[in-house]
């Protein structure tokens, strides 16, 4: 631990905080300017930890509080092994890679936390509930309007529940695909919280219509349908803008006019809207209520293309599957030397080459390979398959998700590690 009057730029520091509750991308990072130490000033924080090894410091005047380390031994030093050093590395790496996976799923946790207080408050506390929809959009948005590439992460565990789940994959997925658009921060607000609250009429419905069904009779589909309309006058209880209430309004109309309350084609919906009712279709076909009609999330862009080009902004589209990637995180494949392996993150610049943990049976399953396929030049996917169809012993290894739950992360820092074959 060190007072934070006694830290430096350079310093590697980790904040034990909550991921909203700070406005740095990291909970721990090496602080790189005089201005990312005065917005940790103030913090409020007495003191930080800091990791002597991880930082970068200019000689100072005053020595600084350093951990203590061992004398130095004599005579030379014993040769160590190519292979030790290999293990030693591919343990580092897997370290990096479990504490990255690990921060990504406290900060959902987190963020899915938040959303259900806002539900919760829709109907007791609805301007509340506004306030803190725009405190989360905000905080998402602090974490992702930084520069450089972000990361899409498949996360191992969904949210808890399938409604804060999907809110959830829908307002990080459009958040990304407005910012591959280069959308400025009200306009990203507007979106965030629209695609946050899109479903948020579906508290005023009986639980058994809540989910669209195949099933329902006529009655059932319109009351399903009402949750337009409810969600539209909830927003404006709640105090939101004219942006996030279209979004509401046209979550469910399709480029073609196909689609409902008001069968608007696509030169009549707003563009947060126009998002939003993609992203909003691929993760319905991920994660519907029944798990067993569940699409692979490549089968689900595969059918999006292919059936519903009509229905969506073609440039949104294109650029959605550029950013998913043709194999988006969850996707089961082969790669081309015949291993089976689970995409777990997609760098949304090189889209082909995503990051994959790769079923070795000579290796523990909590030790899994996991292969960053851009530096491996040699090596890529071969196929994207079913679940259902990997062999026996690489489906209980992989695990793949029956729900998948998607968050970001920012490329090349500790939480990009590549490891190596």
């Amino acid at each position: 631990m060190i007072e934070v009057s006694q830290v430096t730029v350079g310093m590697f520091i980790h904040l034990d905080l909550g991921w909203m509750a700070h406005p740095f991308p990291l909970s721990s990072f090496k602080l790189s300017s005089e201005e990312q130490l005065q917005i940790l000033r103030r913090l409020g924080l007495a003191k930080v930890r800091w990791s002597p090894g991880k930082s970068e410091l200019q000689a100072q005047a005053t020595p600084l509080p350093l951990a203590p380390v061992e004398a130095t031994l004599a005579g030379p030093v014993a040769a160590v092994a190519p292979e030790a050093l290999a293990l030693a590395a591919h343990r580092a790496a897997l370290d990096a890679q479990r504490a990255s996976l690990q921060l990504c799923e406290r900060q959902y946790g987190e963020a899915a936390c938040s959303f259900r207080e806002v539900t919760e408050l829709a109907l007791q506390d609805p301007k509340l509930a506004g306030a803190q929809s725009l405190s989360l959009t905000s905080a998402l948005l602090d974490k992702m309007l930084v520069p450089g590439d972000l990361n899409i992460r498949l996360l191992n565990e969904a949210a808890g529940d399938r409604s804060a789940a999907h809110a959830l994959n829908v307002s990080i997925i459009a958040l990304l695909l407005g910012r591959t658009f280069g959308l400025n921060r009200a306009e990203m607000m507007d979106l965030g919280v629209g695609a946050l609250l899109h479903d948020i009429g579906k508290v005023e419905l009986p639980a058994r219509v809540r989910n669209r069904d195949d099933g329902f009779s006529v009655a059932e589909t319109q009351m399903y349908q009402q949750h337009v309309a409810k969600g539209v006058a909830l927003g404006q209880a709640m105090g939101l803008t004219p942006g996030p209430l279209l979004i509401i309004a046209q979550h469910h109309e399709n480029a073609d006019g196909s689609g409902f309350p008001q069968r608007l084609n696509m030169d009549r919906m707003s563009t947060g809207a126009r998002i939003v009712a993609l992203v909003n279709r691929f993760d319905g076909l991920c994660n519907p209520l029944l798990a067993s009609k569940a699409l692979t999330p490549h089968e689900a862009l595969s059918l999006i293309f292919a059936q519903g080009r009509n229905r969506f902004d073609a440039t949104m589209l294109n650029a959605f599957i550029r950013m998913m990637g043709v194999y988006p995180p969850g996707s089961a494949v082969q790669l081309t030397d015949d291993r089976y392996a689970l995409v777990v993150a997609v760098n949304t610049s090189r889209p082909l080459k995503p990051r994959v943990m790769v079923h070795d049976p000579k290796i523990p399953r909590e030790e899994a390979l996991v292969l960053n396929l851009e530096h491996q030049a040699d090596l890529g996917i071969r196929r994207s398959l079913k679940a259902e169809l990997l062999p026996r012993a690489a489906l209980d290894y992989l695990s793949p998700r029956a729900r998948p739950a998607y968050f970001f992360e920012p490329v090349g820092g500790e939480s990009a590690v590549a490891l190596a074959a």
